[in-house]
Order: C-alpha cells, then sequence, then structure tokens
C-alpha cells in the first residue's frame, strides 16, 4: 500500500463536488466520486508555514514555536528587534515522515517545504522538484507529496493571460467590494484552479500508467483558504476552511461524504495509520478515516504575519466558531506588504481612501476589534452577525471561551511569548545551535568498543569481524543517517547494523529540527 499527498495552496472549496458550479475541476472532482469528501475539514492555520509546521510534524504551531509567518525572514518586525531564527520542538518532535522511512516507506516531496524550519535531510529520500515515486527501489512501498503553487494568492494577480472564466459569473463574497477588479481577480483565481487541476489529472494518470491505483491512497487537500482579504491570514472560515478528499479503492465506498469536523493536524496520524504503524503519543491529532471518536472541534490560531502582529484563536463545533482576538486595540486595516500587491487589497485602500466602503466591506475600515466573536456558521456562513453580545447565546460562548482555554494549556500555546523572548530562546544571541557530529561504534570479535571512534576529519580502524557498527549523537532529539562511499542517499539509522568482511568506507551526520545540520563525519573501516 502507497500514499500519494497532493497539496494545494490557499485553496478554499472551489471545486464542482463542493457545490461550486463555475469551477473547472474534473480530476479533482472525479476523484472525490471515488472516494470521500470531507465537508468540513479545517486548518490550523490561515497561511502557509505555520499551517506547514502544524501538518509535517503532527503538532500545532503554537505550541512547538512556529506559529509567526516566517520567522527566519528578516521583515519589519525583526529589523533591530528580532533576529531571524527557526522554532526547536521539543527533542521527540520530528517530522512524521521519519517514521516511515523507519519503516521502510520511500518517501520524497516535490518540492515546497514552508515547515517554518529547514528541511532536516533525515525526513525525505528525496526532496527536489524531481522528486517522484519512480525514483524509488523495486518493489518499495512510498509516500509522495507533490505541492501545487498555481492557486497560490499571487495568481490572482495580473499576468497578462486573457481570463477564460467569466467575471459576471462569480460570486463576490459579501465582505468585499464588488467591482470589475475584484471580479478579475476572483475569475482569475478559478482560471488557477482549472491549471491546478490539470496537474491534479496528470498525476492520477502517472499512477494508472504505473499500475498502481489500486494500491495507493490518494490524499487531496490544501494548506488553508483561498488568498483574498478576509479569507488568508484570518481565522474566519474563509482562511481556514479547505477542500479534502481521499480515494482508497476497495476500503472506501465511492461517493461517500463526510460531515463531521477534521483537521489538517490530523493528516499525519491518518498517513501513519495507513502504513500500520503506531502513533507517538505527542501527535495533536487523530486519524482522520477513523470515525470511532469524531472531534467535537477544531482549533486555529493566528500570529505575526509579516510585519504585523495580530494575535488571535479560534474554536469551531460543527456549528458555531468562536474567535478570541488578543489586540482589540488595532485597527482591522494593518500593513502588509505583500498583501497589498494584491489587487483586491489595492482596490480596497482604493475605495477606504474615498471614503466609499459600503455594506459588509466596511469591515476593513473598523477601527478595532471585537475582544471576543461568536457566529452560527449555519445560519450565516460568512460569519457577519457577531453573536457574542446576543445573550440568548451565551451559554454557547461560555462553553466555547472555555474550550479555548484549555486547549491552549493542553498545547502549551506560545501565542503569549514575546517572539523576541522565543528567538533568544531557540538560538541565543540570534546563533544557530549546531548538532553534535555522530560518532561510530564499531563493535568485533572480543572488542567491545569502549571508546567511540571517526570523526570530522575521517579515522581508520580494523576489527575482526563480523562487525556490528552503531552511531551516536550526544545533541538530544537528533536524528542520523549514514551512507557508504559511491552512494548518494543517505540511510535514516534506526539501530546498529553489520559488516562482512571487506574495506568499508561510511559516512555519517545528524541533525534536529530547528539546528544546523552536524559536520560529515567518516570512517575508513576494514573488517578482517
Amino acid at each position: 500500500m502507497n500514499v500519494l499527498w497532493i497539496t494545494l495552496e490557499d485553496t478554499s472549496p472551489r471545486f464542482q463536488v463542493y457545490g461550486d458550479r463555475i469551477a473547472r475541476t474534473p480530476n479533482a472532482d472525479k476523484l472525490a466520486s471515488e472516494g470521500v469528501v470531507f465537508q468540513k475539514a479545517f486548518s490550523t492555520a490561515p497561511v502557509c508555514a505555520p499551517a506547514r509546521c502544524a501538518a509535517i510534524t503532527g503538532v500545532y504551531a503554537a505550541s512547538i514555536g512556529g506559529h509567526h509567518m516566517r520567522t527566519h525572514f528578516r521583515n519589519l518586525s525583526h529589523e533591530g528587534q528580532v533576529p531571524p531564527y527557526e522554532p526547536v520542538p521539543p527533542a521527540h518532535v520530528k517530522c512524521f515522515t521519519e517514521y516511515l522511512r523507519a519503516d521502510g516507506v520511500y518517501c520524497t516531496n516535490n518540492e515546497k517545504t514552508d515547515y517554518q524550519f529547514s528541511s532536516p535531510f533525515t525526513a525525505w529520500d528525496e526532496c527536489s522538484e524531481n522528486a517522484h515515486w519512480r525514483n524509488r527501489p523495486a518493489g518499495a512501498r512510498f509516500f509522495s507529496v507533490f505541492n501545487l503553487l498555481a492557486a497560490h494568492e499571487s495568481g490572482m494577480w495580473p499576468d497578462g493571460r486573457s481570463l477564460e472564466t467569466d467575471p459576471a459569473s462569480v460570486q463576490v463574497p459579501p465582505y468585499l467590494p464588488d467591482t470589475p477588479i475584484v471580479r478579475e481577480s476572483i475569475a482569475r483565481h478559478y482560471d488557477q484552479m482549472a491549471r491546478v487541476d490539470v496537474q491534479v489529472g496528470r498525476l492520477l494518470d502517472e499512477l494508472e500508467e504505473d499500475g498502481l491505483a489500486e494500491d495507493t491512497v490518494v490524499i487531496l487537500w490544501s494548506d488553508h483558504g483561498e488568498g483574498l482579504p478576509r479569507g488568508k491570514r484570518h481565522v474566519y472560515d474563509s482562511g481556514l476552511h479547505v477542500p479534502l478528499m481521499v480515494r482508497w479503492p476497495g476500503r472506501i465506498e465511492p461517493g461517500t461524504r463526510r460531515t463531521d469536523l477534521v483537521s489538517t493536524i490530523d493528516l499525519a496520524p491518518t498517513v501513519l495509520e495507513l502504513f500500520g504503524l503506531p502513533l507517538p503519543g505527542h501527535l495533536h491529532g487523530t486519524p482522520l478515516l477513523n470515525q470511532e471518536n469524531p472531534r467535537k472541534f477544531v482549533h486555529a490560531t493566528q500570529d505575526r504575519f509579516g510585519g504585523y502582529y495580530d494575535q488571535s484563536r479560534a474554536v469551531r463545533t460543527g456549528r458555531f466558531k468562536y474567535i478570541r482576538n488578543y489586540h482589540p486595540e488595532l485597527p482591522r486595516f494593518l500593513f502588509n506588504n505583500y498583501l497589498n500587491q494584491h489587487p483586491v487589497q489595492q482596490e480596497i485602500i482604493r475605495l477606504m481612501r474615498h471614503n466609499a466602503l459600503e455594506g459588509h466591506a466596511r469591515f476593513f475600515g473598523e477601527q478595532n476589534h471585537p475582544v471576543e466573536e461568536l457566529y452560527d456558521c449555519d445560519a450565516d456562513p460568512h460569519e457577519l452577525n457577531n453573536l457574542a453580545v446576543d445573550s440568548s447565546y451565551h451559554s454557547t460562548l461560555l462553553e466555547l471561551r472555555s474550550e479555548l482555554e484549555d486547549w491552549r494549556r493542553r498545547i502549551g500555546d506560545l501565542g503569549d511569548v514575546p517572539e523576541s523572548e522565543l528567538s533568544e530562546r531557540f538560538w541565543p544571541s540570534g546563533i544557530q545551535p549546531e548538532t553534535v557530529a555522530p560518532h561510530f561504534l564499531v563493535y568485533g570479535e572480543d572488542d567491545y568498543c569502549k571508546e567511540p571512534i571517526g570523526g570530522r576529519y575521517g579515522a581508520e580502524y580494523k576489527v575482526q569481524g563480523p562487525a556490528l557498527v552503531q552511531l551516536h549523537s550526544p545533541t538530544q532529539g537528533a536524528s542520523m543517517a549514514y551512507r557508504f562511499e559511491n552512494q548518494q542517499s543517505w540511510t535514516l539509522y534506526t539501530g546498529p547494523f553489520n559488516l562482512d568482511s571487506g574495506d568499508w568506507k561510511l559516512f555519517t551526520k545528524a541533525v534536529r529540527i530547528g539546528y544546523r545540520e552536524s559536520p560529515e563525519c567518516e570512517l575508513a573501516l576494514t573488517v578482517l
């Protein structure tokens, strides 16, 4: 059994299978019709890097210091205040693909990572624009990730191509101004979604060509909601509600629809369970194909984006959404140099300059946030009518307020820690910690290796065979890998291995998330 994981960028459920009649997504719709469609799937964060941090580690980004957008970039909030850094999770937190690799699964990523930390070399057998399951050793099971980028918010910016979607046919969310520029931008997004769908179809065709379609689970999802103002970077459903569809031939009834809550935090445990592996106890999610204990809540975080801080937390049931805003003194309109390139954002700014925002679009001109927001998402899917001050919903407000605070305690939410303190905690004085180089330990006949051998500049050793080789890194939580001379790829170290007689040249190095990888060490070993 194999898994093909297809990740889309900045995509809300704009597919025919989700009821969108304008969408041109026949390949994704066919995939969905052959498996299960999750109608209430939500991301953990409304922006790429924190959402992907959670997906690859299986823990909420805010619990390990990965909640601010792209901490390794120097930006307005960093200049003179916070040097670039990467989160350093507890030593037991790893990219979940390491558990797969340790079980012999060939893991590939094509190509984007954006995890808030440099992708450890131990996470993937192959991570490049050429990464593909077709490169695996014969007969190996695979977990292959393809990141399809065309639906990113930047795809709504004019690019010289004429529109294929009629702007007059699109629906403009009520919180955006209904102007030609806004309609053209949404139409351009539909065009980009059609291009993404062609890529989806190509991957599915390749599975068929290789005779693997019946033996491969396909998971298609998006990192967060679409890149429109008040969508991406906001914990409203427009920024969190994502498509999620899974095809598992022979195991999932075609045409299945699920209306229970699921979260992208559930993806890592889902893949581990699909491969029959035990779930590490620190994971925050649960396998989404297991319906024995359905979720009652999903949770999400919002923190720094670019140069501004706007901390919010959200919890949602099947019907209600509660949002807590920790900076109610802030206006809704905050500076983001990247977002300001968006034609819809520019249109909002133009209308603000002329005091011409109307209806619910006046949201962008509000001079502060409410401390609490509560929405009935069934009756009010665009989350326009704040019920937090309505006494009829007081018990719901109290329940969700309590759940949010309990969840923050359970996961150890670091959102209240100043980013300058996080930076100093993870990279003291702005210096990235380095993983200590691993050592070789070689055991032979009557040789119990009381001292480690090998080093940065190489070492030589002889032992009476057969030999048992062990690796050790003094860095807590480090992952190690090794390779032999003339071998390009690294083998994840999972335990001691045997070598028969001969001359062997071994190389090893180690890494921990957030740390610089260790120097490479080598050993020339003669087994007599």
